[in-house]
């Protein structure tokens, strides 16, 4: 359906529908761009018209088209993902390498860039007279929090995912969170609402949640796709898989360690009954290649033929599906990450650190183990692993109760309804 059609509504059809506003600050898909995709399908559009801001045509923007998850998707340059990404197109990593006066030159030319957005964001709001505005994201929920500032704004939605901002923007972002027109911030788990000090019950936990029918694979999608026939390796060797960005606080470096530990323990016969295989790259905004120094400690232990990161996947569920046990190494406070729900939504017991929100996902001893993560317990998560591949049926089991874990908690039918439920109360009050 185009903008004109759709502004050519009649006001009494208008009038059935709440009219919301979607910013998501990353074109990419990671996290955000995943759990608004999960959001939008499953409102109700007879009840909720649908327009969607994206600082890019990317990955999102497409999956949002494909799977009819909004009426209006909106593409705002302004937006930046960077603040010395190019004017005419997405950062990459060699533009971290430009001379220092074109980096400078780009940064400038993004902040005159970024405020003339502002005002004319403010204006946009205003013209198309947005019921409720939801802001998914860092920079999306500082979007909306000077939206709010405004006289005449829309009620603001902040969808949290992140344990925190820099500490110069810390007093404006509580500042902002303090305002009037911010009406709920819904924090993704519990262990990222410590950044918000109000007394007022504006702050609530909402945990994430994923699409489980669409994490379910069947045997024909499989097939084409076996993780086991690209290792070159039998049923009977253990896998232990992660996936995600590659990242230093996702903690690749520490399950390194770990696989080192396991295979000098084990032995070389020993260890040759199980493989740890990493999926994901390291986004281009990001200044180090972190996959490449990953492979490159690999090399340098020689351990190629026990550990593998073997890149991106546009598709997970394919290779997750060979996954034995998945891990979480992630050290630092990671406020609910969706690779730990997508991997027990396919029956994949966890051993991870119990940082951020990981342990309001994963229960210790029943759908895995969680173990200290500052310091990062190194020999422990080696030791897991090892009582992994001694007590084959026991981590069956637990991989069983992960699964009845993520349909009970994580599901995105109940969530989106939540939202939906939030959205109308909010909407609906402020209607003249």
């Amino acid at each position: 359906m185009t903008d004109s059609v759709l502004r050519s509504l009649s006001s009494s059809e208008n009038d059935r529908h709440l009219h919301v506003l979607f910013i998501n600050d990353t074109s990419r898909n990671g996290g955000p761009g995943k759990t608004l995709l999960n959001i939008l399908k499953y409102l109700d559009p007879n009840k909720i018209k649908r327009s969607v801001m994206l600082p890019q045509e990317e990955l999102v923007s497409r999956r949002i088209r494909e799977n009819n998850a909004a009426e209006i998707v909106l593409i705002e340059p302004a937006m930046i993902e960077n603040l010395f990404q190019p004017l005419s197109r997405v950062m990459t990593r060699h533009d971290f390498e430009a001379p220092f006066t074109l980096r400078w030159a780009r940064a400038i030319g993004n902040i005159g860039r970024a405020v003339r957005g502002i005002v004319g964001f403010a204006s946009r709001v205003g013209q198309e007279r947005y019921d409720v505005v939801f802001c998914n994201g860092t920079t999306a929920c500082f979007i909306g929090g000077l939206l709010a500032v405004l006289p005449g704004a829309p009620p603001v939605i902040w969808h949290v995912f992140y344990p925190g901002v820099p500490p110069f923007l810390r007093p404006l972002h509580r500042w902002l969170a303090s305002r009037n027109g911010v009406k709920a911030i819904i924090c993704v788990s519990k262990a990222v609402t410590s950044q918000f000090h109000l007394s007022d019950d504006k702050v609530q936990v909402l945990h994430d949640a994923i699409d489980i029918g669409v994490s379910e694979i069947s045997a024909e999608e499989r097939s084409p796709f076996s993780l086991r026939v690209e290792l070159g390796v039998e049923d009977s060797v253990v896998l232990f898989g992660a996936h995600g960005r590659i990242l230093p606080q996702k903690g690749f470096y520490e399950l390194i360690e770990v696989a080192r530990l396991l295979v000098t323990t084990l032995g070389p016969e020993a260890a040759s009954r199980c493989r740890f295989v990493v999926l994901g790259d390291t986004p281009q905004d990001s200044a180090l290649d972190h996959l490449k120094l990953c492979r490159s400690k690999v090399k340098e232990l020689g351990m190629e033929g026990f550990m593998h990161f073997i890149g991106f996947r546009a598709d997970v569920r394919p290779y997750l599906a060979d996954f034995d046990v998945a891990m979480v190494p992630s050290v630092y406070p990671d406020p609910l990450p969706l690779s730990v729900m997508e991997a027990m939504a396919m029956g994949k017991p966890i051993i991870g650190f119990d940082m951020g929100g990981i342990g309001e996902m994963v229960r210790n001893g029943q759908d895995g183990v969680l173990l200290p993560g500052v310091p990062a317990d190194i020999q422990g998560m080696a030791d897991a692993c090892h009582d992994a591949l001694i007590e084959r049926e026991k981590w069956r089991l637990r991989g069983l109760a992960a699964r009845q874990r993520v349909e009970q908690h994580f599901d995105a039918r109940p969530h989106a309804t939540a939202i939906q439920n939030l959205l109308l109360r909010l909407g609906k009050k402020e209607k003249p």
